[in-house]
């Protein structure tokens, strides 16, 4: 029978429903498999985590942000903004990895309380000195981040590596690597702090301004805001959420906005390279030390 014949016996409602079907098969394809591709175990089913483990994705990621003020032209999940966009990339160009949910939480200074129910303004330091701001202990820190390692080494993962976007709690990460690598290494598993991420960033970062004659950035300043100027870009396009662009500071000594810095020199070039020097950093440090550990 001919082809002619056959849509000729066919009702046409049927056939429209058909090439109706088959499309959103297609579409319903093309989503299950993009879901899949994630490299962040939220995305992912437990079965697709247990799945990708056997089939070599045996580094879990852990990257700790925070919480914190950044004056009165960045969003205060500016470490966050930049951890949950760079984890995945790292983990992409490692090849062998995937990423637990970002540490929203980190030390960032005291909030004020000394005694129950009763909190002290001026007793108040640091970040917590800022409406909006977040805190918690090292010890609190450090746990956390113990539980997270422990869940990834009970789902499998043979190497845990720990890094940190924001300043404070990298000690803590670091002990919290050391004290776990040494009870867990004898059984062939790793648990790695990697400080390169931060650091050597930061050395890049005051390397460079001066060289541009730009200010050193202490906090909230041309290398922070870049960053999350350029994150933002590519998480958000042209509708911006997280920067305040007419409310960037070029900041002075003791001027309360919270920043240390020159904001306003910041620009999406600049943050296409800090963060992209983050990740090669990371990438670099944590292949060095699996590779060692063999």
């Amino acid at each position: 029978m001919s082809i002619t014949c056959i849509e000729n016996t066919i009702p046409r409602r049927l056939m429209k429903a058909f090439g109706i079907s088959s499309l959103l098969v297609l579409l319903l394809s093309d989503t299950l498999i993009g879901q899949t591709k994630s490299l962040l175990i939220e995305d992912m089913t437990w079965t697709e985590v247990r799945d990708a483990i056997a089939t070599g994705k045996t580094t879990a990621i852990y990257y700790a942000a925070s919480i914190e003020q950044s004056g009165p032209g960045l969003a205060l999940g500016k470490h966050l903004f930049i951890a949950h966009y760079l984890a995945p990339q790292i983990a992409e160009q490692l090849g062998n990895a995937l990423v637990y949910p970002t540490m929203p939480f980190a030390p960032t200074g005291d909030s004020g309380r000394i005694e129950p129910g009763v909190i002290d303004p001026a007793k108040k330091t640091g970040h917590m000195r800022y409406n909006g701001s977040v805190t918690i202990s090292e010890e609190t820190f450090a746990a956390v981040a113990r539980d997270v390692v422990v869940s990834a080494i009970s789902a499998g993962f043979k190497n845990v590596v720990l890094m940190e976007d924001h300043g404070g709690g990298q000690a803590t990460l670091a002990k919290v690597a050391d004290e776990m690598n040494k009870e867990w290494s004898p059984r062939g598993i790793h648990v790695f702090y990697i400080p390169d991420l931060y650091y050597k960033e930061k050395e890049l970062m005051k390397d460079y301004l001066p060289k541009h004659s730009m200010s050193v950035d202490l906090h909230g300043g041309t290398d922070d805001t870049s960053e999350v100027l350029y994150v933002d870009k590519m998480v958000n396009g042209n509708a911006s959420k997280w920067v305040r662009l007419d409310k960037l500071v070029n900041s002075k000594p003791n001027d309360g906005t919270g920043v240390n810095g020159d904001q306003t020199k910041a620009t999406l070039e600049m943050g296409k390279m800090f963060t992209e020097a983050k990740i090669s950093f990371a990438v670099t440090q944590i292949r060095q030390l699996i590779e060692s550990a063999k």
